[in-house]
């Protein structure tokens, strides 16, 4: 009988499954507007970073060349906002996780069983978005002036200096981008502390762990998709923006962050190669930031 399934599976001819023309040409709107939109911007970004002044002398104008000098200048030239533009972005999305995980966790795990009160706390999580971006970081703004009524009631309660203000300071550059970015944090956590199995929580109890254990055992190991995936859709836009350490909104002098000085070079001073040198060497370093933290928390399926 095992010879006769044997014979009767030989004898079954063998089917190999060829590529549908209609598989590959579904995909090829998709191919075209990557090539499109983002290959192209892409090439001829690299190819403006190398360019050179032109013969002429003209300001903005400049001629292709392969001058990799433009690199090294502009890590010369712009070093320390660089290291404060990662820096704000790390401690950003770090307060951004403190703040984000709790509300993540009471929403999707405590409020599991009231469906009412989870999509109530879920629209509020969400409601910034119905805001711009602009607006409610110029909002704050005014709540951090020196003439707002929070900053001169803890002056009037001696609870601030006098001289002491908040706006222009490296502290409202952070705090704006904790605040902007929360949603982008807050969203992830939920998708996956929602599909948490509480009876794993129960299991860790069952074996004598404190709550303390249970968290850091059981808890923070089956999250751990929705804590990479929040930190990257944080670190990520935090790390490019230019429009909370911008000097008309939360930023001073002194708070100037990446974004903010290819906004400069770009739009005022025309230096183009230096503008697109410092954007590949900050697509660059969030790559590779990217590759190792995704690399050491063994989450590379994410990817």
């Amino acid at each position: 009988m095992a010879f006769a399934a044997f014979a009767t599976t030989e004898a079954q001819p063998q089917t190999t499954r060829r590529k549908s023309p209609i598989a590959l040409f579904l995909l090829l709107p998709g191919i075209l507007y990557l090539v499109l939109f983002f290959l192209t911007p892409l090439i001829s970004l690299i190819l403006t970073s190398l360019q050179a002044p032109s013969e002429f002398g003209d300001i903005g104008v400049y001629d292709y060349a392969f001058n990799w000098q433009n690199y090294v200048t502009v890590i010369q030239d712009y070093w320390p906002h660089i290291l404060r533009s990662f820096g704000y972005a790390l401690l950003a999305t770090v307060f951004a996780l403190l703040f984000s995980y709790p509300i993540a966790y009471f929403i999707g795990v405590k409020a599991r069983r009231r469906p009412l009160l989870q999509s109530l706390l879920l629209v509020l999580v969400i409601a910034p978005f119905f805001i711009s971006f602009l607006l409610r970081t110029l909002a704050w703004k005014q709540i951090l002036s020196d003439e707002s009524l929070i900053i001169t009631s803890l002056k009037a309660l001696s609870l601030l200096a006098p001289d002491a203000y908040f706006a222009g300071t490296p502290f409202a550059v952070v705090f704006g981008l904790t605040y902007n970015f929360i949603p982008f944090m807050t969203l992830p956590l939920y998708t996956t502390l929602e599909r948490l199995d509480t009876r794993y929580l129960e299991a860790g109890s069952d074996l004598y762990a404190n709550s303390f254990t249970v968290f850091r055992k059981v808890t923070i190991p089956l999250s751990m998709p929705g804590i990479v995936a929040g930190t990257l859709l944080t670190f990520i836009p935090a790390a490019g923006d230019y429009v909370n350490a911008s000097r008309d909104f939360l930023g001073g002098p002194d708070t100037q962050m990446m974004g903010n000085v290819i906004e400069a070079n770009f739009l005022v001073l025309l230096n183009y190669p230096a503008a697109a040198a410092l954007s590949i060497i900050l697509m660059a370093a969030i790559l590779v930031l990217v590759g190792v933290y995704v690399k050491r928390s063994g989450t590379e399926d994410l990817l």
